[in-house]
């Protein structure tokens, strides 16, 4: 078994948020943002899955993704520790079924112009890394935005176990802003969310990155971002 999968993942989050100031490590300011979304789901009782070579992956352009699912082995699963329930949260907004080991859902980033998506990733600090999430309208647009900001651990191809990069979802969370909680101080149409995520313990924090990405009323993805840490 991959020793990274031998680090518990918590479910809950932390009730405080990090300040501001201390999310400067890694942003995606100066990033190219990605022209489309590639979610790998695998269920945590596939540890071939995992490791077969011949899994399919997109070009350097997509914002690519690897959810693993709750198994029918429960904490039995090999992968079990890796697993995220927001995993079936994701395949529920998707109206996916539950793969019996694994499934592939791509859709196409359609940019909306005059927005404006910032994620980044603050120090470990305690166990916790600060993740961001900032939208900004250069226009009049108030919304409504369904927002996804998630913690993401990079596996380099032949580690762990995997003949491949993987990107790992290690923690999620959505929302929704609207003019309601836009910034009351911005001229423009401005929102921010901040979050605690807490990394697995003993893992390597340089391992860790945050992604964003919102989408219209209509469910079209307008906006993505990766942080990059430098």
């Amino acid at each position: 078994m991959p020793a990274w999968l031998s680090h518990a993942l918590p479910v809950g989050w932390a009730l405080c948020a990090l300040p501001l100031a201390a999310q400067t490590l890694c942003s995606s300011t100066g990033a190219t943002p990605p022209l489309a979304l590639f979610e790998r789901f695998t269920r945590a009782d596939c540890l071939a899955c995992w490791q077969d070579a011949t899994t399919p992956a997109p070009g350097a352009s997509a914002l690519v993704l690897d959810w693993i699912v709750p198994g029918a082995l429960g904490d039995e699963a090999p992968m079990a520790a890796a697993a995220v329930p927001e995993a079936l949260d994701r395949l529920q907004i998707l109206q996916r079924p539950l793969p019996p080991e694994r499934d592939i859902h791509t859709a196409p980033i359609e940019p909306w112009a005059g927005l404006r998506l910032r994620v980044g990733r603050g120090p470990e600090v305690n166990g916790y890394v600060g993740a961001t999430l900032s939208l900004e309208s250069r226009s009049a647009v108030q919304g409504p935005w369904s927002y996804h900001l998630l913690l993401v651990q990079a596996v380099a191809q032949g580690t762990e176990g995997s003949p491949m990069p993987r990107h790992v979802v290690r923690n999620a969370v959505q929302g929704r802003w609207t003019a309601d909680n836009a910034l009351p101080t911005s001229r423009r149409p401005h929102w921010i969310e901040v979050r605690p995520m807490r990394l697995p313990e003993g893992a390597d924090p340089a391992l860790f990155y945050t992604v964003g990405w919102v989408q219209d009323r209509s469910g079209r993805m307008v906006v993505a971002a990766r942080s990059v840490c430098h």
